[in-house]
């Protein structure tokens, strides 16, 4: 995957911040896998399990810790 897709991790404020966070999962997630097809099969597996889903969401919350710190929390501190 050589294309960038990531060019700073500052955003307009939290939501903003957020859906970054969702996005460098989602991206976490294809690069560890790059095929489409192997992520659409396993993808029933996972979202009707409890543990996973929760995994994900643990996934989703570090990234988004890492976006604040980088926003210093979007506020000047």
């Amino acid at each position: 995957m050589a294309d960038t897709w990531l060019t700073s991790l500052k955003t307009a404020g939290p939501q903003e911040g957020f859906e970054l966070a969702i996005k460098l999962s989602r991206m976490g997630v294809k690069y560890t896998q790059p095929s489409a097809e192997i992520r659409d099969k396993l993808r029933p597996e996972y979202a009707e399990n409890a543990d996973s889903l929760t995994a994900a969401s643990q996934v989703v919350a570090t990234n988004f810790q890492t976006v604040a710190a980088a926003n210093r929390y979007w506020t000047d501190k």
